[in-house]
């Protein structure tokens, strides 16, 4: 079997030097989720990896190796990635960086590439970018199983959400020094639904995935929030 006959959809999520022309590169593939490969050459300058390994390209791949570190033998665009500049650059070296923190190597998560690829479209075309996105941070916690578990909130009830226990804990009243992790029955349950239209919604959505995602990634803080401070 050639190399072709075993290429895989796949993106770059982050690549760093290996050795001196090297690098390691990061992958989200459709097929086996987060992979490791080891692109030789990649940083010189006559390289053809350089133009195609890149984030956003849809990429098609082949890779070799037993041990986690795989050795990529072929790469290959199969698209044009839109232009994304500015706020939604940002945005989505944010997504990339989540997959990279949080999937677990060689471990299949086919809906959430669709789920990327969804939420890149809508950062190229500028469309419900803040929806997109709390949708994809929200379908991303579902599927390396942490999904908010919303199934037993009650409308017209106030919660908490305890991100050490992952559970929403239902208060009659708010205490102000918790506000921030308080949210309504209400709120709760459109987020389950992914309606994030008004800008309340938008708001709490993007609160409780704050607190969910900040307790995940607490060993490291996320790079990508510093650079939109920095904006």
């Amino acid at each position: 079997m050639s190399p072709r006959d075993s290429m895989q959809a796949a993106y770059v999520l982050h690549s760093r030097p290996y050795l001196e022309t090297s690098g390691i590169v990061d992958l989200f593939t459709l097929e086996q989720g987060k992979v490791s490969v080891v692109a030789k050459g990649l940083r010189r300058p006559t390289s053809k990896l350089r133009g195609v390994m890149q984030p956003f390209v849809p990429l098609h791949v082949h890779w070799r190796g037993k041990q986690p570190l795989k050795s990529l033998l072929v790469a290959e665009a199969t698209g044009l990635n839109g232009i994304i500049q500015g706020s939604a650059l940002m945005c989505g070296l944010y997504i990339n960086e989540l997959l990279q923190r949080l999937l677990v190597p060689h471990e299949p998560v086919p809906r959430l590439y669709v789920y990327y690829q969804y939420v890149l479209n809508a950062l190229v075309a500028g469309d419900d970018v803040e929806g997109a996105l709390r949708t994809f941070e929200h379908k991303l916690l579902s599927e390396i199983g942490y999904a908010l578990p919303i199934d037993t909130v009650l409308a017209n009830q106030l919660y908490y959400f305890d991100p050490p226990s992952w559970s929403f804990e239902a208060v009659t009243r708010i205490d102000e020094d918790l506000r921030h992790s308080a949210f309504s029955g209400q709120q709760l349950l459109d987020i389950a639904d992914d309606c994030y239209e008004t800008p309340a919604q938008r708001s709490a959505a993007k609160r409780l995935m704050r607190l969910a995602i900040d307790h995940l990634t607490a060993d490291r803080p996320l790079q990508s929030r510093r650079l939109f401070k920095k904006q």
